[in-house]
């Protein structure tokens, strides 16, 4: 600790105090959902890699989301909202081209009659909660910071247009505090990003929820982010920790993945394990990828030859080092923003806090248009009460399963009223958790009013 210029100490091993989800009540089954959508057996379930996908009805939006999830956290941790400086949310789903979602948030704060609260919403893509989560490190870590904590939330509902798509969207929010002496410490050194401009997922009708995208480009652009990033965060953590020759074995215990859909992390995984390849050809576990030693980088992300042997080549990394990040993925779907910290709240849940002591957990963010990074946390104490406070698999299993048919009329439902005024929702209130907020009604000025559901 050293001094700050207003009277604080600098603070040390800041990262993720705390975590909470939230997720919806109801959920569509996805081999249910291929016989509904006349499609063959297999296509969402082991073509996507998915089981479950959540979704919601015109009771809940983003901020409905961020404020169950704030609310809910701060009753589980007990946390006092006087002690809370910063709060930052990452989303894409805007209701309001001006007003933020943390401001929604801060009639939360009211009673704590706490107003000096930084930070406001950050957007692009799926990237805006890694955003939200690196400002509210480096607030913490700054001359700035005045010894009070901060909340990064993350957060989106992800609806598609009926048809190939629809099967990837999803909906869930997390929020995680950020202080000093946490569990999970965010690793100074080892960050590595990739940005660019490209038009492959985005939104540029904001009459409609449904987004633009261009699938191909959309599957390149991930794979060259994880190519960008990982060869970044190997340099790094050579240069760190003194490693010779990092490697995915070695450069860090766990890995987490922006999850879109499951079979995207597999093929993200691969993509790192021909990266390993391409820095030392020679290692005698490559003996099968020899014919790819001379392929251009940029005809590599489309060879399916190529994908195909390193899936093979990296499953036991997969099993090991990424399957236990992937319970929330695949029973909830992509929540763009909160997906890569569902995968962190999922690893969490499923490895003991006492195999995670002392661990590297590595993290890959991506963002279409496009934004990534990687960047790590290493867990310096228990992380027991965080995983008992999440129960992700206990809340998961207490959820209500809808038959397609409903689902797709709460997909026409959604789209009929979206940006709707003078609108009053028609869902059911029976179909929230106890202690879920959502949207009470809508006035003609668009001004939207917030209701919660009893806890009990």
């Amino acid at each position: 600790m050293t001094p700050n210029g207003n009277g604080t100490t600098r603070p040390s091993d800041v990262g993720i105090l705390g975590i909470e989800v939230y997720f919806p009540r109801r959920y569509v089954d996805q081999a249910e959902l291929e016989q509904f959508d006349g499609v063959s057996t297999g296509k969402y379930t082991i073509g996507l890699g998915q089981s479950k996908m959540a979704f919601t009805d015109d009771r809940e939006d983003i901020a409905s989301f961020c404020l169950s999830a704030v609310q809910n956290f701060m009753e589980k941790y007990q946390v006092d909202y006087q002690s809370i400086g910063r709060l930052e949310v990452g989303t894409e789903t805007i209701v309001d081209k001006s007003k933020s979602t943390k401001s929604v948030l801060m009639q939360l704060f009211r009673d704590s009659g706490n107003y000096n609260v930084e930070g406001i919403d950050t957007t692009n893509a799926c990237y805006g909660g890694t955003s939200a989560l690196f400002n509210a490190v480096q607030w913490v870590e700054s001359s700035h910071w005045d010894g009070r904590l901060a909340l990064a939330v993350a957060a989106d509902i992800a609806v598609y247009a009926k048809g190939n798509a629809r099967p990837s969207g999803g909906a869930g929010a997390v929020v995680m505090l950020v202080g000093p002496n946490a569990p999970l410490v965010m690793e100074p050194g080892l960050r590595s990003t990739h940005m660019e401009h490209l038009y492959d997922f985005y939104k540029p009708d904001l009459s409609s929820e449904f987004p633009e995208v261009d699938g191909p480009l959309s599957v390149v652009s991930y794979v060259r982010s994880v190519d960008e990033c990982y060869r970044g965060f190997l340099n790094n953590v050579e240069r760190v920790d003194g490693v010779k020759q990092a490697t995915l074995a070695n450069a860090a215990d766990y890995y987490v993945f922006h999850s879109p859909y499951t079979k995207q992390v597999v093929k993200g995984l691969a993509r790192m394990g021909y990266v390993d390849f391409t820095r030392q050809p020679d290692a005698p576990e490559y003996a099968a990828a020899q014919a790819f030693r001379d392929v251009e980088t940029s005809a590599s992300y489309t060879l399916k030859e190529i994908e195909k042997t390193f899936v093979g080549l990296t499953k036991p990394l997969l099993t090991n080092k990424v399957a236990p990040s992937l319970l929330a993925a695949r029973d909830i779907g992509n929540s763009y923003c909160a997906s890569l910290y569902f995968g962190l709240a999922s690893l969490l849940s499923e490895v003991p806090s006492t195999e995670l002591q002392g661990r590297r957990i590595a993290l890959f963010s991506y963002g279409s248009g496009s934004a990534a990074s990687m960047f790590s946390f290493r867990v310096r104490s228990s992380t027991d009460q965080l995983a008992q406070h999440l129960a992700l698999r206990e809340r998961l299993d207490s959820r209500t399963k809808v038959a397609p048919e409903t689902f797709d009329q709460i997909m026409s439902l959604r789209e009929s009223t979206h940006q709707l005024r003078d609108y009053t929702p028609t869902g059911s209130l029976d179909n929230l958790f106890p202690g879920t907020y959502y949207l009470e009604n809508v006035d003609g000025k668009f001004r939207r009013q917030y209701q919660r559901t009893p806890l009990n």
